[in-house]
């Protein structure tokens, strides 16, 4: 059975930090690009960051471009979101998800694993 769990979300102070976290399980960890997503109330899912199996190519949206950081640890089957400067906007569900032999790139229908999601809120 694959789970994808998230965990790190939260409140936080606009400016303030966060890390979420991912955990794997029920998939060859390293086969899979990993991205996260995320949704706010009334919009659609929107794509924040990705990279490969290897984590040699990532890819961000432009919004968080220069204050998210996305990595993986193969080891750990562990792909994390590091988010700074965070803003209210950035107030979203945040998904991670898994695609077999895949870029990482923005493409939603793409993946084929998803987690349950993990509030973040940013209050100004």
């Amino acid at each position: 059975q694959v789970q994808l769990v998230e965990s790190g979300g939260g409140l936080v102070q606009a400016g303030g930090s966060l890390r979420l976290s991912c955990a794997a399980s029920g998939i060859v960890f390293s086969t899979y690009a990993m991205a996260w997503f995320r949704q706010a109330p009334g919009k659609e899912r929107e794509f924040v960051a990705g990279l490969n199996s290897s984590g040699g190519s990532r890819y961000y949206a432009e919004s968080v471009k220069g204050r998210f950081t996305i990595s993986r640890d193969n080891g750990k089957k562990t792909v994390y979101l590091q988010m700074s400067s965070l803003r209210p906007e950035d107030t979203a569900v945040y998904y991670c998800a898994a695609d077999l032999w895949g870029l990482g790139t923005a493409v939603l229908t793409s993946y084929e694993y998803w987690g349950q999601g993990s509030q973040v809120t940013v209050s100004s």
